[in-house]
Order: C-alpha cells, then structure tokens, then sequence
C-alpha cells in the first residue's frame, strides 16, 4: 500500500500540471453544461483521462471509477474526480482541486486531494493519519454550535424544500453556513480544521470518498457512507468536528460514527 500512497501523490501532481495549465488558458467558450449549474470543460476530460491511463499503466489488474467516463467498480477501485469545482474553474475562481480515493473490498484506504493553484496536497492512508504538504491534520475542537461554521453542498438530487429545511434547521441551531463549490475540498478544510463540518444530502463517491478518509484519519466524526449509499449511486455525507457531531446529526437527518478510521466501512 505504501507504494500505491507514493504513486498517489504522483498521479495528483501530474493531473494538476494539465489542470493548471487549463485553467490559465481557459476562454468562455471551452466549458459546456451537463445540466442545471454543472459545467463540463476539456480539461476535466482530459485530466480524468489523463489519471486514468497512469494508473492502468502501472495496476492494470486495479479497476477506474471515474466522474466523466465512469468505468468499472472492481475489488480494488480508484475513484477520480478530475476536477471538483468545475463551475469555480470555468468562472476563473481558484477554488477546485482533483481527487482521487483508493477503495479495496469496500472499505477506503488511500485518499488524495489537491489544488494545483494553491499547491495545497491532501493525503490520507488508513491507519497512518491525514497530512497536508507533509503536515499531520486534526479536525477542530469546535464544541459550541454558535461558534462553528458548516460547509453545505447542493444536489439537484434533493428536492429543494429538504434542503432549505436542514439549511434552516442549521441556521436556527446558530452555525454559520457557507457553501464555496467544491465538496471535496470542503472536506479536506474540515480535515485541517478551517472548517467544522460539512454536509450534503447526496453526494456522488468521486466527489467525496478522498475527503471522507481524510476526516476520519484526522480525528473526526463520519457518515457510513458505504452503507448508506455505494459507490455507482452515492448517498448522504455528513463529516464533523467530534464536539458537534451529535447535533449536526440530528439537524441534518444523517447517521454519524464517531469512529477514526472505521467510519467508513461498509
């Protein structure tokens, strides 16, 4: 597995080199939309293929689930997102990054993130903690919802009255709520602690498996994932600071296990 960690951080690199290069020669008419508010550009394309092939160069026996080309699902799976953010990307905001979480029999054990604009590289391998450049993280000691800030993304899965209804259930409690664009960095900042939580009432596995690790082996509180949801539909995340977890689940309906490094298995 150390090998594979190694490799990690060299494929994210790689991939960031032709997202960077994207992004300072974007124009308004190199990204299109998939839908209501998701933006698609030539260089998710071309970074997901790019990590593609580098890893079915060096384990062809792994499998690839990717956001743009999905793939298949083995009993060794990297899961990318080329880019996560891509509406912050098309817009010239430097908020996004690639993520890629490594999964075997269902259960996480590698995860990577990183903003090749802020040079900013997440790692995280099961049982040996989370790092950022080389740095060891810990979620936040926030215990005082009056005093905490809530990240909260938003699917077009989730009819709009639920959303408003946590939302709001948040806000009553006295979180501060943000949303920036990019669940899978909004992840990693719970992680490093610049932010205590994050929710979102579905989330696809490219977007959030990396992230989730993360949290977990930095000391925090994380959703079941791969029991409430799977990898191919996605599922509902929550991912806290332990001192909040109880009541963030409860305002936001999602199961919590407050359990470093054993959240996360089906």
């Amino acid at each position: 597995m150390r090998d594979r960690e190694v490799f990690l951080e060299e494929v994210l690199r790689s991939a960031g080199r032709i997202v960077k290069r994207g992004f300072e020669n974007r124009t308004s008419a190199s990204w299109a939309m998939k839908g209501p508010q998701d933006y698609l550009t030539e260089v998710d394309a071309a970074s997901e293929r790019h990590i593609r092939e580098t890893i079915l160069a060096r384990y062809p026996g792994d499998s690839v689930f990717g956001e743009e080309d999905g793939g298949e699902i083995g009993a060794r799976c990297w899961v990318v997102d080329p880019i996560d953010g891509t509406a912050n990307f098309a817009r010239g905001l430097p908020h996004f990054c690639i993520s890629i979480g490594y999964v075997v029999d269902r259960r996480p054990v590698l995860g990577g993130i990183y903003n090749p604009i802020t040079e900013e590289i997440y790692l995280a391998r099961e049982g040996h903690g989370a790092t950022l450049n080389g740095k060891a993280l810990s979620v936040s000691a926030a215990h005082d919802a009056q005093s905490a800030t809530v990240e909260m993304g938003w699917s077009t899965r989730v009819p709009q009255s639920e959303y408003l209804s946590v939302m709001t259930a948040l806000l009553d409690r006295g979180f501060n709520v943000r949303r920036c664009g990019s669940g899978a960095l909004a992840l990693a900042q719970v992680a490093d602690g610049r932010s205590d939580a994050y929710v979102e009432l579905h989330m696809n596995s490219w977007d959030c498996v990396a992230g989730l690790l993360l949290v977990a082996e930095a000391g925090g509180a994380v959703c079941p994932y791969l029991s409430a949801g799977d990898l191919r539909t996605g599922g509902r995340i929550l991912a806290s600071a332990p001192g909040i977890a109880e009541v963030l689940s409860v305002d936001s309906g999602t199961a919590l296990i407050d359990a470093p490094r054993q959240a996360l298995r089906a």
